[in-house]
């Protein structure tokens, strides 16, 4: 597969305006590990190899566990994340396949128990911004390392 263009040198000034918005998800207070999960949960749902390679990289740097990452397709069945990223994982599934599961009441209220309102509004910001990035990354077929 080769990339269809590089949108950073086609039009530099529209992808500055995303990566501010990725810096302010960034920057809104979310752990880390947390942060990194919600990007790799969102890019394999989608089938974002470029955002993958990123974000398990990024998780492997920051200290995140092998197995974490292994087990994350199936996080439900798995004992290693915690109430709040469960809620958390849950949510981003819930927003990156928006028109199958509608943002239901129950994922909305478990998340509403493990974070703040301002906690919600930056974890749904950070969704946003991984489900445009791998929309971009696929649709210009943009290559991992």
């Amino acid at each position: 597969m080769q990339a269809r263009l590089d949108p950073w040198k086609v039009a530099p000034d529209l992808m500055g305006a995303m990566l501010e918005m990725e810096k302010t998800a960034a920057g809104a207070g979310l752990e880390y590990s947390l942060y990194e999960l919600v990007k790799t949960r969102a890019s394999q749902i989608n089938g974002c190899a470029y955002c993958l390679h990123m974000h398990t990289t990024d998780a492997r740097k920051a200290g995140e566990s092998e197995m974490r990452l292994y087990l994350l397709n199936a996080w439900r069945e798995s004992s290693l994340y915690t109430p709040r990223e469960r809620a958390a994982l849950a949510w981003t599934e819930s927003l990156t396949l928006v028109s199958e599961q509608y943002a239901s009441d129950d994922v909305y209220e478990a998340l509403c128990q493990q974070f703040s309102e301002r906690e919600r509004v930056a974890l749904t910001l950070a969704i946003t911004t991984i489900n445009a990035w791998n929309r971009i990354a696929i649709g210009f077929r943009s290559q991992h390392p």
